[in-house]
């Protein structure tokens, strides 16, 4: 997957984006009780798969300044991020249904918001089900609410041609 210089600029204004919005939002965006509402950005992967490098760049920087627990952010965080958007990308490759990709990339993250939970009982004995519990139901929230509207803002953005030369 080679970045072109658009493609370059409009990650990093998809990263900036989820840094602002994490930053403005850093009370309920980190911690066993999160709402973490730049989530809503996992969505671009459904328009084009060179999104990645701006939502894992945005994921670590957020987690890398606003993060208590840096560390295990940076592991755990950015692991989730990456490998749920890698999944993604890979079962949603042939579906044409844009509402079965939303689905679909709603249900990786969320499942793998376990990956949260372990970071979570790991650096603050947060018992694990209540973790995936508390993180999950925020993840599925957010996805499930960010899929009309990332799909709103597509008819007027057109995010895939944002990608494109």
């Amino acid at each position: 997957m080679k970045l072109k210089t658009k493609s370059l600029v409009t990650n990093a204004v998809v990263a900036a984006l989820y840094v602002a919005v994490t930053a403005i939002l850093a009370p309920i965006s980190f911690g066993a009780l999160q709402f973490r509402v730049a989530e809503i950005f996992n969505h671009l992967i459904i328009f084009n798969r060179k999104y990645i490098f701006g939502i894992v760049s945005g994921v670590f920087i957020s987690n890398l300044f606003f993060s208590t627990i840096v560390g295990y952010d940076l592991i755990f965080g950015v692991g989730h991020s990456l490998l749920s958007l890698l999944i993604t990308s890979k079962l949603i490759e042939n579906i044409p249904n844009i509402w079965l990709k939303f689905f679909i990339n709603t249900l990786v993250f969320t499942v793998l918001s376990s990956l949260i939970a372990l970071e979570l009982n790991l650096a603050f004995s947060v018992p694990f089900w209540f973790g995936y519990l508390t993180v999950g139901t925020g993840e599925l929230i957010i996805m499930a609410i960010g899929a009309p509207v990332m799909l709103y803002l597509d008819k007027k953005v057109h995010f895939n041609e944002r990608m494109e030369a």
